[in-house]
Formats: structure tokens, sequence, C-alpha cells
């Protein structure tokens, strides 16, 4: 089992950053996929943003194109996600996953096999 811990989430100003991360308890975290989803007050869970384990290819929500990085270091088991321009939209619970098993994950929920318990995002207009 592997352990998911999130943090970097806060309040900030529409047209802000932040920077979130993502510390896993094992070293074979580096073998896995990972993604970040985010829960906004009374909807379900959305995809937000996915990276291989080697973090050579990365996978975008449309709503996060151009706006949102993802990326991992693998020395530090994190993976991070860099959220940029913030706007109200973007307010969540913001959630990392991980696939231990074999082959890549989407971005269906199911796909992923341990969760992180969120971090609070918050934009204020």
């Amino acid at each position: 089992q592997v352990q998911l811990v999130e943090s970097g989430g806060g309040v900030v100003q529409a047209g802000g950053s932040l920077r979130l991360s993502c510390a896993a308890s094992r070293r074979s975290f580096g073998n896995y996929f990972v993604g970040w989803f985010r829960q906004a007050p009374g909807k379900g869970r959305r995809f937000v943003a996915s990276i291989t384990g080697s973090g050579q290819s990365t996978f975008y929500a449309d709503f996060a194109k151009g706006r949102f990085t993802i990326s991992r270091d693998n020395a530090k088991n994190t993976v991070y996600l860099q959220m940029n321009s913030l706007n109200p939209e973007d307010t969540a619970v913001y959630y990392c996953a991980a696939r231990s098993r074999t082959g890549r994950a989407g971005s269906n929920e199911d796909e992923y096999d341990h969760w992180g318990q969120g971090t609070q995002v918050t934009v204020s207009s």
C-alpha cells in the first residue's frame, strides 16, 4: 500500500498561482502513473492531469491546458501540479491518485488504485 499526501493548497486571488505537491511513501512510486483530480462543492470528482512514471508523457483536461503543468521528481517520490492564471472556477479539493497496476490510466477514477486525502484550493475573485 502506498500513502499519498498532498500539500500546497490555500487561498489565492484570481490570476494567481499555486503549486501542489503529492508525496508518496514508497520508492516504487517512480513506476506509477499518477493523476490529479479535483472536486468542487456539490460536484463529482473530475480529472485534471496525469503523468507517466518516467514523466515523459503528460495529459490534461481541456480546462487545464495552457494553465496547469504536471511534473514529477522521482528522486523525491513527488508529483507536482503547477497552476497558473487561477480563477474562481478552479476552487475545489484537489486529489492526487496513483496507479500501481500495470498499464496506463486515463481520466477515469476507477483506473487509479491509491488516493491522497486532498488539499483545498480556494480562488477569490
